[in-house]
Parts: structure tokens; sequence; C-alpha cells
């Protein structure tokens, strides 16, 4: 039965379909606004994109009078850690005194306890978590989300989220797109042979291929965590066994990890809050995209943020993401990030668009059904309570979602989830 939709008398339209690809450099800047539009949705995919008057007639099974708002695409989360056990809430004072992460790792902490945490959790206590988180995402106009692996660090714990987040998939609204973290810390079992940690995981890549729970292996490549050549080598193993890679890339020490995405062809490169200008320089003549990551910076309390402005005049392409996890990044609230890209990485209004919505979906490889208004596209578009699009950064810390429409449907409207 055919199910019709029209949004009519909106106030600005964002339909980020300006060109083709990811949008780099100072094309980020330029933002297509169509005010006084209306959009047509027919069974799920959008029909018609017209001036009001043109849609005028239509006829739908429902009519939403969008009063002048603002009407963008669903958001795109492309970087989270969306399966865990347990918090650490318990290490925010540790944080108020100034211990460096690395340090609260050394001690068992960081990483290392929700890896505790996660290991003893069962799946079913694991997918009620995170369908609790993922309902939360879509309050905030996310529609798209990457949920990563990376707390088991062994084979059942590892498998068990990659499960988790594919029964998720199966069953939210959300479309999530799955990335194996193996690669995520040094646990007390390899302390003394990293190597042996990384053959381990890579033994998991036929069987996360034949079950297809994962689409892209990443790495956290750091001070302390696993070298620029052991990621190499375990990366490269990942591409020959056909995964997209992605990079946790220069966060905390400029090892080159920036270079080493680019080098590897990586999808992207994520934080790149020390990226080194050589880095930078790579990063912008390449298809990579940077993914940065300032609420990581925020929460850390570390002051560098990514130097996204250098990257924008280099050319390079970004997206902006949440981080969330249970350590370095706990909010799912992807509009306080985008005020914090505009107050702390300088980003225009303009260029935040581009790099939670079309940038954001090529960084998980949705760019050909996600992150754009367009004829013939799945219908993920966000009602905002906000007359245009700079609004949104500026007004900070709260949410500015009045419906979210998910594959045509009404998913979220404001102060009811409808799943």
């Amino acid at each position: 039965m055919t199910q019709t939709t029209l949004l009519y008398n909106i106030g600005q339209l964002l339909t980020m379909d300006q060109q083709e690809g990811p949008v780099h450099g100072k094309a980020m800047n330029e933002l297509d606004v169509k005010e006084n539009y209306a959009v047509f949705i027919k069974d799920g995919k959008i029909e018609a994109i017209a001036p009001n008057d043109e849609l005028a007639d239509v006829k739908a099974d429902e009519k939403i009078d969008c009063q002048g708002k603002l009407v963008t695409p669903g958001l795109v989360e492309p970087h989270t850690h969306l399966v865990f056990g347990g918090s650490r809430e318990h290490e925010m004072a540790l944080k108020q005194q100034g211990v460096p992460y690395l340090d609260i790792l050394k001690q068992g902490g960081g990483i290392l306890s929700t890896v505790r945490a996660t290991r003893k959790a069962t799946e079913e206590e694991l997918y009620e978590k995170a369908m609790f988180h993922l309902n939360r995402m879509a309050t905030y106009g996310i529609t798209t989300v990457e949920a990563k692996s990376g707390y088991g660090m062994n084979h059942e714990t590892e498998l068990k989220q990659l499960r988790v987040a594919k029964k998720a998939g199966e069953n939210h609204p959300l479309d999530l797109v799955s990335t194996f973290l193996g690669a995520h810390a040094i646990t007390e079992e390899y302390k003394d042979d990293p190597d042996a940690l990384l053959d381990d995981m890579a033994a998991m890549f036929n069987q996360i291929k034949d079950e297809n729970l994962a689409e892209f292996v990443d790495i956290f490549t750091e001070t302390g965590v696993f070298t620029v050549e052991q990621s190499r080598r375990y990366l490269q193993k990942a591409k020959d066994h056909g995964f997209d890679l992605k990079i946790h890339a220069d966060e905390i020490d400029p090892l080159g990890g920036t270079q080493l995405a680019v080098e590897l062809g990586a999808k992207t490169g994520d934080h790149l809050a020390v990226a080194t200008d050589e880095g930078i320089k790579q990063l912008a003549g390449s298809d990579t995209i940077g993914v940065l990551l300032p609420g990581t910076i925020f929460y850390l309390g570390k002051g560098e943020f990514a130097r996204a402005r250098k990257m924008l005049e280099e050319g390079a392409a970004i997206a902006i993401s949440t981080d969330f996890n249970p350590g370095s990044s706990v909010t799912e609230n992807i509009q306080l990030i985008m005020s914090l890209a505009a107050l702390k990485m300088k980003m225009t209004p303009e260029e935040i668009w581009h790099a939670v919505t079309v940038n954001a979906a090529h960084a998980i490889n949705r760019g050909d059904v996600a992150g754009q208004i367009k004829k013939g596209r799945q219908a993920d578009v966000v009602i905002w309570d906000a007359p245009n699009y700079m609004y949104i950064p500026y007004h900070y810390g709260v949410n500015h979602v009045n419906t979210v429409i998910k594959s045509g449907q009404k998913l979220y409207k404001r102060g009811d989830l409808l799943v």
C-alpha cells in the first residue's frame, strides 16, 4: 500500500546534494539553502523537492506544516563505540586531578575497565544497552550510526559485541555500520607481546567476513598501544581480507597515523588532534576523510583540538562525530559536538553541516544512501525547532529536534520516540 507524506512551508531546506562524493576544503563552506520549499515522500523515499507553490496541490496521506522551520537530512554518526558494558564515572575524579589518560590505562582503568565489564556482560544485556543508546541518538536527529567493537580483545567478547551490533542493526530503525576494533588496547594477557594480540585479532578476519559482522577494521595507533609499524602490518592483513580501513590516528602523540591512513588508502583517519603539517598535507591530497572528535578533547581536558582550519585550508574532507564511548566522550548529543566544532575548531556552520551529513555518510561507505535529501534516496529527514541552519551550533547544549523521519516513517516527535 502506497504511503505518502508532504512536508511543506519549510523555512530553510538543506539538501546537501550540491555534488557527488565527499566535499573537500573550501567547498565545505558553500551551502545551497532552499527557502520556502516542500518535500514529497512516497513509500519511504524522496519523490519530489520543489518550491511550496509547485507542490501545494499534491495529494498525500499526511501533510506536515513545517511552519518555517529548518529541514535537513538525517545526521550521520561516523565514529561510536556503541556496544559496551558498565560505565566509568569513578574515573572522573582522576581526570579532575589531572591524571593523564594513558596513566589511567596503566593502572587498569580506562579501556581495560570497560573490557572487564564487557566480557562479563551477557549478549542480551549488551543488546538492551545498545538499543537504549540508539534510541537516544535518534532523538538528536541521527539516522545512521557506525558502531565499533573493541572492548573484548578476545575472540568470544569481540564476536559478542559484533553480533550485538548486527542484531541491533536488524531490529532498530536506525541504519548501523559495523567496525571491528579488536586492536583497541593491549590487555593484561598480551602486555609482554602485543604482536601476539594483533595476530590473535587478525585470526578472526575470516569468521567476521563469513558472518558479515563488520565492514571496516580499525586500530588504535598510539604511544603505549600499537606502533605505526604494527598498525601497518595488521591493517594490510585486513585489507587483504577485503575490509575497508579506519585508524585511530594522532590522538595524543603525533606518531604519523595520519600519513599511514593515507598510505593504506583508509576510508578515514580519526581523531587527528595532533596531526603534523605533513600529515595534514597528505590527508588533503588524498581520498581519506578526516573524522574529528572535539568531544573527546573537551572531555579529557587536553586543550589541543584538531586543526580543522588548517585541514580545510589545505583541501581536506572533514567529518565530525561524538566518539560516543564510556571513557573519553560520554555523550550521544551530536548537536553539542557541532557547537564544539564551531567554538573550539573554528568551523563555520556551513562546514559543520557538511561534516555531519554528506561527509559523515561517505566516511562509513553510505554516501549513496545517507546524508542527502535527494530524489530517489531513502527519506531520512529532520525537522528542527530552529529558524535557520546557523542556529543549531549557536544555541548549544540542548536538543533542537522537532521531528525525525526515518525511511519515510515518523521515528521521533518532540518528546516521544515512536518505535
